[in-house]
């Protein structure tokens, strides 16, 4: 039956049901923290209300753009996300945990890396379709579309912000493949990635310890690997059905940033493996629905574009709940469209806005 429904009403119908979720489990989450913190159990759901409402005017206005302007606008946006990371080094960078990874202005806070990866997808969008006839050739074709995307995952590292850079880094190597660069030259990519890993991982001593508590998270129980373990618990307590909703005991002051990075543990331990398995049910509906969208488009830069914010919102999906699984380091990314977090929220469905709009030009007669 779902294969005779519209691409853009799977498309529109998963993102809804992931942001409506995602609004019931901040709550679910939050409201103790909220009341303790703030003396407002709803302090946290409000917010994350009045983002869904601006990401929905995102996605609205997003969906009724013709993408072909970004066309012509790659470089600016390019440029514009490249000042909005630069800011993060001057006053303007808010810096929590160690990390300047917001600018403060006026009240609200927003995660110019987020911007970031938009620009990226946009701009390399353009460049795979502008050379498609020399995109086998290393100078033309390949050197320019690592090149200047690395800029801006070089500014991220400087936050820094290691998870969002390996997603940048992972979209920057799928949509070239996807455009037909050679795999050699990807593979020799990879390749040359190992050293500069290698001495990010040694350089910085919080991710050397992240990996080994990945490894063992038992060796440091109470301290690096208290968070993965209290997920593990999560899962293991919501069995088949789930302790039921707002029924969860490890969002107690257990659980720390339940609302946000590990918002996948509390579904699985109050949702139970049926929880889990119709959100990631809706991921899939959605991911395929984005790729049918790229592969129907009416030009290579809507398949592109189409292509790339899908795999950037699936990709991130897929290493939240890994790491919440403890199937890898944690990274700090949030779940798309449910993690409480509102520049996220916003340019999640502001990606989806476009995305629906490449189907909607590409059914015009």
């Amino acid at each position: 039956m779902i294969r005779h429904i519209d691409n853009d009403r799977l498309l529109i119908l998963s993102t809804f049901f992931l942001v409506a979720v995602g609004i019931i489990m901040v709550y679910s989450t939050s409201f103790i923290v909220a009341q303790q913190r703030f003396g407002d159990e709803y302090f946290f759901v409000k917010k994350h209300v009045a983002f869904a409402l601006l990401g929905l005017s995102a996605f609205l206005v997003a969906s009724r753009i013709p993408y072909e302007i970004y066309r012509r606008a790659a470089y600016p946006i390019l440029i514009l996300a490249g000042i909005g990371l630069l800011l993060l080094m001057t006053g303007l960078g808010h810096e929590v945990g160690g990390a300047k990874r917001w600018i403060k202005l006026a009240g609200f806070t927003f995660q110019p890396s987020e911007t970031a990866k938009i620009a990226v997808i946009i701009f390399l969008a353009y460049s795979l379709e502008a050379k498609k006839d020399r995109i086998k050739e290393f100078s033309t074709g390949f050197l320019p579309n690592i090149m200047i995307p690395g800029i801006l995952i070089a500014l991220i590292m400087f936050e820094p912000d290691f998870g969002t850079a390996v997603t940048l880094t992972m979209i920057v190597i799928a949509m070239n493949f996807i455009g037909g660069v050679r795999v050699a030259h990807l593979v020799g990519l990879m390749a040359a990635l190992l050293p500069a890993f290698y001495y990010v991982v040694t350089h910085y001593s919080y991710m050397m310890r992240r990996i080994m508590i990945f490894i063992d998270p038992w060796k440091d129980p109470d301290g690096a690997g208290f968070q993965t373990i209290q997920s593990y618990l999560a899962f293991g307590a919501g069995g088949l059905f789930g302790a039921g909703l707002g029924e969860g005991k490890q969002k107690l002051f257990f659980l720390p940033e339940a609302h946000t990075d590990f918002i996948f543990s509390v579904i699985g331990e109050e949702l139970g493996l049926i929880g889990v398995a119709l959100i990631i049910a809706l991921y899939m509906v959605f991911m395929i629905s984005g790729v049918k969208v790229g592969l129907k488009a009416k030009d290579l830069f809507g398949m592109y574009l189409a292509m790339g914010l899908t795999f950037m919102l699936s990709f991130q999906a897929v290493i939240n709940m890994a790491v919440v699984l403890g199937m890898l380091p944690p990274k700090g990314l949030p779940l798309p469209f449910i993690s409480y977090g509102g520049s996220s929220l916003v340019v999640c469905m502001a990606a989806v806005g476009v995305i629906l709009n490449i189907y909607i030009r590409s059914n015009e007669r």
